[in-house]
């Protein structure tokens, strides 16, 4: 097994896989698959438990029909749906059931019709080893290889008592393993307690969770609880549910993903930010824009991206607080030529809404943009808006770190933007994020004769040296414009800038007058 799959589950504390040679059997859903290192082992009885809403059918019908489509025989048992509800299920999808063989244990409302087949039974109105024996003659008839048992609710009901329901689910284990087929059981959790019988008997446990929030879409999200012999990826997954099935965001492991690259200072499009920054921001490092709302920020990370993309390199802006029509405003307003690398796609805008959004849907937004786009600037917009799409605030630095970690393993620059809260005096952050950046520039207004003015400054970098300076940049219909350092300044620390000098301001260079 691959090392980052046992790297994965160190932390799930499960058993060591044992190849006997035999071949996964792959689940349906390509992200499910990535959790359990390649699929499930064949031959064995494995677990879905949630509650209604949660994915369970459709992720079900996912592994039958990548058995029909490697042209297995597969059979799905309800015992609590029709063939009718499946099939509009399956039609709502794109999907078909052709290939798939269904056996209904639920009557539909021809099942008064003298004439119609006696394999079409209620559970309710028959004894619990009549309804197996029925099960077993119809596995017998048809030998499939993939088997979906939906649900043991019904079962449970059935049997009565906890002894006699865990006997049925032990009957029904050893007789599929006999026939050499891989089965999945479906369990709504209408019991009142986690029924940890039936965990200890299936081979494999896998979880679907619904969360409401406060405000926004419900979050899904799956967790392995057992997999017996396999090392999976421990802890929660996002995952939503599209045309098409579950798609599932496997929680992101920094240390699974390294590639070679070039260590390099990489240019911001100005000169003499470059310069305050000691020759630029080098690749596979991030840096964090910090300052008040309308500081300059956003111009900063935009010029940093096109010159990425001026370069013919590929850049992402991932927006979580403005919509695109504001970002193409404030770039013709400073004379960013943003429509022609968005005409020829070295640079992407992405809108976030973060009430749509969930973490692992992000970051598998951000992977893809990398792997797939060959992205070398990711800039994040803000980390505020990232930060109101958690649902649990503790958890933002670890997953910000994982997503930091692997972009600086991958050679990206990433650009993070975080907006303090107030205008002018003391600032509150939000979320103290500096230990993880590698740079960290501050943006403070600052009043010179009556007029607001900006200041920039660099308090942090990693690698290479800075300069110590604070300098004023403006916002021009040239670009973003930066002066020279000035040495007659205090107070940047204590939120209020002051330019001390009785000599007039430096004169700020342009974009468009670095060279």
């Amino acid at each position: 097994m691959p090392d980052d799959h046992r790297k994965g589950a160190a932390t799930a504390g499960v058993d060591i896989h044992i190849d006997l040679g035999e071949k996964r059997v792959s689940t349906g859903s390509e992200g499910l698959d990535d959790i359990l290192g390649g699929g499930f082992d064949p031959d064995r009885m494995y677990l879905y438990e949630g509650r209604p809403g949660t994915g369970k059918t459709t992720i079900a019908l996912q592994f039958l029909l990548e058995g029909v489509r490697l042209g297995e025989r597969v059979l799905y048992i309800t015992l609590s749906e029709s063939q009718r509800e499946l099939a509009l299920v399956a039609k709502r999808h794109g999907w078909t059931l052709d290939g798939i063989d269904v056996f209904e244990l639920v009557p539909p409302e021809t099942s008064l019709d003298p004439d119609r087949e006696l394999t079409i039974l209620h559970p309710a109105e028959i004894e619990l080893s009549e309804t197996t024996n029925v099960v077993f003659e119809k596995v017998a008839a048809l030998d499939p290889t993939r088997v979906v048992f939906d649900s043991l609710s019904e079962l449970r009901l059935l049997a009565q008592n906890s002894l006699r329901y865990r006997r049925q689910v032990l009957a029904l284990k050893h007789f599929f393993a006999a026939r050499h087929c891989t089965v999945v059981l479906l369990d709504d959790l209408s019991s009142a307690d986690t029924d940890l019988q039936l965990h200890s008997i299936c081979h494999g446990v896998v979880n679907l969770e619904q969360l409401a929030l406060d405000y926004g879409a419900e979050r899904r999200r799956i967790r392995v609880i057992k997999m017996r012999g396999i090392r999976f990826r421990g802890g929660y997954h996002d995952f939503t549910i599209v045309k098409g099935g579950l798609n599932i965001f496997p929680r992101l492991i920094a240390a699974e993903h390294h590639s070679k690259f070039e260590v390099e200072a990489a240019s911001t499009g100005n000169s003499e930010l470059d310069k305050l920054l000691g020759g630029g921001i080098e690749r596979g490092t991030n840096a964090l824009f910090i300052g008040s709302a309308g500081a300059g920020k956003s111009s900063l990370a935009l010029t940093v991206a096109l010159a990425a993309a001026q370069r013919g390199e590929h850049a992402v802006y991932f927006a979580f607080d403005e919509g695109r029509g504001t970002i193409e405003a404030r770039a013709q307003t400073l004379g960013m030529p943003l429509d022609q690398a968005l005409t020829n796609g070295t640079l992407k805008l992405q809108q976030i809404d973060p009430a749509e959004l969930s973490p692992g849907e992000f970051a598998a937004g951000v992977r893809a943009s990398v792997e797939r786009d060959k992205a070398k600037v990711v800039v994040i917009d803000s980390l505020n808006g990232y930060l109101n799409a958690m649902p649990d605030e503790r958890f933002l630095i670890l997953q910000m770190h994982e997503l930091l970690s692997y972009l600086g393993q991958q050679g990206v620059i990433t650009i993070l933007v975080l907006a303090q809260h107030g205008l002018v005096g003391p600032m509150d952050t939000p979320l103290d994020l500096s230990y993880l950046s590698d740079a960290v520039l501050m943006l403070r207004y600052f009043e010179v004769a009556g007029s607001v003015r900006r200041a920039l400054s660099v308090v942090k970098k990693r690698s290479g040296n800075h300069e110590h300076t604070i300098r004023e940049f403006q916002l021009t219909p040239n670009g973003v414009a930066v002066g020279p350092p000035l040495t007659q300044f205090s107070g940047i620390f204590s939120g209020t800038p002051t330019y001390t000098s009785d000599k007039e301001l430096p004169t700020v260079r342009g974009a468009n007058d670095q060279n």
